[in-house]
């Protein structure tokens, strides 16, 4: 099946267009439905007119075309580029020249979805429209398009009496019928609105299934896990936005009387790493479910009578899975039980268990009784015959597991540190019983490009100030960079941190270290701005400066503009100018702005961008009058109603509180 891109050069290319910068080249053009408007607008004038019943209408249209193209500098660019748009199905804007066989109108007027078509001159100044009336084709000429915008702007964005507003709002619920895709953006919308009523919100949820704004009440979240739809019910934990308690959480699991869904909230309880109660623990050990109980000996602080319990289980699987929760709790004939058991995939956990204290002979070993080769040689540890014997195997998988595996004498470190696998080196590098004179002298061969965590091990030791004191000085950049991830840490340590030679672990130390220095978070800044773990940061660290920052209101670089609006001297006026900035980001925050004039706020709700003008939907500064239009729209339905400035009552109709027509809109 052939991409809308492809159907559209193949549209093209029957056209007798030429690429000349394609598709995306066009990325500071007005957007195609705002184009449309002054072309289809009930008030349109025609500029030329083709009658339909005439001999070669589509050619005649064509002539038209051209004449009109050169005479308002339709091709004024030099390589004769300009803009063309082939309907909502096939993209947006494309740029193209005329190639030596062209027609635009015969192929252009058929394409699916589009009895128009429209062409732009690059600069954006020029639009000629071609649109089919019930006799004749229009082709219609806007000279001035930016003009035609700001007239248009200027128009809506006039202002409104209290009277002009309730008309406004009682439009919205007018005669025609609101179709149910554009009620569901609507709830959608409502669900991230400020404005919302808390008594609104569950409603709205167990319509969308969808869980958004801030956190829900106890109460609320009460009423979701009793819900009786069971959407409902998997969505409060499906993203994770709503953390619930360890009794909420065992509330919903055992509430479920559909083994699949236990099951299925069970799993997402073990992947968030969610506690649930003893009691709850204890009833779900004894489930009917085989895939129940295995997960239930997956569960974080799952308490060790339980696992005692699933150990016993008459499932191999659950017994396998509950080894590692119940081990330590186990006495020496219950550890001995499970070492002998049936089934030799618990045999094999248990007997690897068992060997992180008891070193493995080379008997032991050889038989298989403990499993995959790797993963025993990795977790266990190992006589010295054996481990010797492993630094010399031609298999270097299991040479990277030796690398890892508890208790390695000094000898063997030695010799894996000039093992010829770099993945060898790379995993001996990172062992947490290293000196960082043992770990520097690693030749390892890291891709330090790709994405990095902390270490399991460093992190541990985050709370430990001579310890990350020691790691912050390591050769090694994955520990260095673990030690960023600390919350806290001590001063000396941050400083160190801020001039390490590796910027990922100053991004690191911006994104997880209160103690971050501000001209650290302005460096990281210069080339980064958030990620999804850290959204926001470093602009939104407590530490980042905010004073002076309006420095930087004319810089060239579009990143340090952005930060003026930030400082506590910029103004509304400063707002306004970043809405008419060439670069998109600093457009968005202008649109994202309290300050923004109405007059601002529509003009970029035709912005090329469609983050700039979701943000600009968004704005309170909006007239009635343009977010009753928005909100009408099911493309910008959603934006519009996260608009804080909407009526209460207003929003509790949109939210299928209030019967349409019952009255004026409370404010």
């Amino acid at each position: 099946m052939s991409t809308p891109l492809e159907r559209a050069g193949a549209v093209l290319t029957a056209a007798g267009l030429e690429d000349a910068g394609g598709w995306g080249a066009a990325a500071r053009a007005l957007p195609v439905r705002a184009a449309l408007r002054p072309v289809v607008a009930g008030t349109a004038e025609p500029t030329a007119v083709v009658r339909l019943d005439g001999p070669d209408p589509s050619g005649a249209t064509d002539t038209e075309w051209f004449r009109l193209a050169e005479e308002h500098g339709l091709f004024a660019q030099e390589d004769g580029g300009f803009l063309v748009t082939l309907g909502p199905g096939l993209g947006g804007w494309f740029r193209v020249r005329l190639g030596e066989r062209w027609r635009l109108a015969e192929v252009l007027r058929s394409a699916p979805d589009s009895p128009e078509f429209l062409t732009l001159s690059a600069d954006g100044r020029t639009l000629i429209g071609v649109t089919t009336e019930e006799y004749a084709i229009w082709l219609i000429v806007v000279a001035d398009l930016p003009a035609h915008q700001e007239r248009r702007a200027r128009s809506l964005a006039r202002e409104e009496t209290e009277e002009e507003r309730d008309a406004e709002w009682e439009k919205l619920f007018g005669r025609l019928r609101i179709p149910e895709r554009t009620r569901e953006q609507w709830a959608l919308g409502l669900l991230s609105n400020p404005a919302l009523p808390d008594a609104l919100r569950p409603a709205l949820m167990h319509r969308t299934h969808r869980f958004h704004g801030p956190a829900l009440r106890p109460e609320e979240i009460d009423r979701l896990i009793a819900d009786p739809d069971w959407p409902v019910r998997r969505a409060l934990v499906d993203t994770g936005a709503q953390p619930l308690t360890p009794d909420q959480w065992s509330r919903l699991v055992l509430g479920e009387e559909d083994d699949r869904h236990r099951w299925i909230l069970l799993t997402i309880a073990v992947d968030r790493r969610a506690a649930l109660t003893p009691a709850a623990c204890e009833r779900l050990a004894t489930d009917p479910v085989t895939r129940v109980r295995a997960e239930t000996a997956a569960l974080t602080g799952l308490p060790h009578a339980v696992a005692r319990v699933l150990t016993a289980d008459p499932v191999p699987e659950v017994r396998e899975r509950a080894c590692a929760a119940a081990w330590p709790g186990l006495g020496a004939d219950e550890r001995r039980t499970l070492m002998a058991d049936p089934d030799a995939r618990v045999r094999a956990a248990a007997r690897r268990l068992h060997h992180r204290t008891h070193p493995v002979p080379l008997s032991v070993f050889e038989s298989g009784d403990l499993g995959d080769a790797a993963r025993a040689v990795a977790g266990c540890a190992l006589e010295p015959d054996l481990a010797l014997l492993l630094s010399r195997h031609p298999d270097a998988a299991l040479r990277r597991a030796l690398a890892e595996s508890p208790g390695l004498p000094p000898e063997l470190v030695a010799v894996l540190a000039a093992d010829p696998d770099a993945e060898v080196r790379n995993t001996l590098a990172l062992r947490p019983d290293l000196t960082e004179e043992q770990r520097g002298a690693i030749a390892y061969d890291v891709d330090l490009s790709g994405l990095s965590h902390a270490l399991d091990w460093v992190r541990e030791l985050h709370g430990d100030p001579a310890a990350m004191r020691r790691l912050a000085a390591s050769a090694h950049p994955l520990v260095r960079r673990s030690v960023a991830r600390a919350r806290r840490l001590p001063p000396d340590v941050v400083d160190r941190l801020a001039h390490d030679e590796d910027r990922v672990v100053h991004l690191f130390l911006a994104e997880s270290c209160d103690d971050a220095p501000p001209w650290l978070l302005l460096q990281v800044w210069r080339w980064w701005d958030g990620s999804l773990s850290f959204p926001g940061r470093p602009r939104t660290h407590p530490n980042f400066p905010r004073a002076g920052l309006l420095r930087y209101a004319t810089a060239p670089e579009a990143r340090l503009r952005r930060l003026a609006l930030a400082d506590p001297d910029s103004t509304a006026e400063l707002v306004e100018r970043f809405s008419l900035d060439p670069d998109v980001e600093v457009r968005r925050d202008a649109a994202a702005d309290p300050r923004l004039s109405r007059l601002g706020a529509v003009r970029l709700l035709d912005d090329p961008d469609r983050v700039v003008r979701a943000a600009a939907a968004r704005s309170p500064r909006l007239p009635a009058r343009v977010l009753v239009a928005l909100l009408r729209d099911r493309e910008t339905a959603g934006d519009a109603a996260r608009n804080a400035a909407i009526p209460p009552g207003v929003i509790r109709r949109m939210a299928g509180r209030d019967r349409p027509g019952s009255g004026r809109a409370p404010r």
